[in-house]
C-alpha cells in the first residue's frame, strides 16, 4: 500500500502518523500538502491531528474546504481506507464522510491523558488485529472531543456496528454513548479522537495503537478490492 499523510496548515500530529507507518511498520507513506488536488496512486489516506487553519470556526471546519479534500473524498469513495485522528476526525464529520458533529468538552477544558478503551467492533480494516471488547489504553489530547449525534443516527450506528471504540470507565468529554471512534456504512473510513499513532513503540508507554496499523496495512488493499 502506499500510504498519503495530509498536512494542513496547524497539523502537529503528521509527523507522528508518518513516524509509525514509516519507522515502526516499514510502510510505504508520504506526505501530501493540503493544496494538493489530487491524489492518484495513493491506496490509503491518513489525517492528522492537530489545529487545522487554528481551528477557527469550528476545528475542521476551514479544512474541509481545503484543496486536497475532492480527492480525500474520491478516494474514500472508491473504497480506499481513509483514518482521521483528532483533528482528522472533526475534518471527517465536517466534510461528511462521516455523521455527527465533535463539540466542546463537557468540561470546557482541553484534556490530555491516556485513556481505557473498549474495541467495540473488531472487524473493520482498521482493527483485526484486536480482539473484539478488548480493553486498550491510548492517549488523548483534545478540546473539542465530545462526539455528538442525534438519536436516530446514534441508533443506526449502534445497529451497523459502526461503532468502532467506546471509553472504558470515565467518559473524558462527554461523548454520546461513550463513542471514542466510528466508522461509515461501508467501513472504509474511521475516524477516533484517540492517537494510535503515539501508542506504536514500548518507549511512549504503550503499543496499543500498533495493531490499528498493522490491521489496515494487512487488509487494506484486499478487502477495498473485493
Amino acid at each position: 500500500m502506499k500510504i498519503a499523510v495530509i498536512q494542513f496548515p496547524g497539523s502537529n500530529c503528521d509527523i507522528d502518523l508518518y513516524s509509525a507507518l514509516h519507522d515502526v511498520c516499514n510502510a510505504d507513506v508520504e506526505y501530501v500538502s493540503h493544496k494538493a488536488t489530487s491524489l492518484d496512486g495513493f491506496d490509503a489516506v491518513m489525517l492528522p491531528g492537530g489545529f487545522s487553519y487554528g481551528d477557527y470556526l469550528r476545528a475542521g471546519a476551514i479544512a474541509r474546504f481545503a484543496n486536497v479534500m475532492p480527492a480525500v473524498i474520491k478516494l474514500a469513495n472508491e473504497g480506499k481506507p481513509v483514518f482521521g485522528t483528532c483533528n482528522g476526525f472533526q475534518i471527517l464529520t465536517e466534510a461528511g464522510l462521516l455523521p455527527g458533529a465533535l463539540k466542546k468538552n463537557d468540561s470546557q477544558k482541553f484534556v490530555c491523558e491516556t485513556v481505557p478503551l473498549e474495541v467495540v467492533n473488531n472487524d473493520t480494516l482498521f482493527t483485526t488485529q484486536y480482539q473484539a471488547h478488548e480493553r486498550i489504553a491510548l492517549p488523548i489530547a483534545h478540546g473539542e472531543g465530545s462526539y455528538y449525534a442525534d438519536e436516530k443516527t446514534l441508533d443506526e450506528l449502534e445497529a451497523n456496528h459502526q461503532v468502532v471504540f467506546r471509553y472504558a470507565q470515565e467518559n473524558p468529554n462527554g461523548s454520546l454513548r461513550n463513542i471514542a471512534g466510528i466508522v461509515n456504512k461501508r467501513g472504509n473510513v474511521l475516524g477516533m479522537m484517540p492517537h494510535p499513532e503515539r501508542a506504536v513503540e514500548a518507549l511512549l508507554g504503550s503499543t496499543d495503537g500498533l495493531r490499528l496499523f498493522k490491521s489496515l496495512l494487512e487488509n487494506g488493499t484486499v478487502k477495498t478490492e473485493a
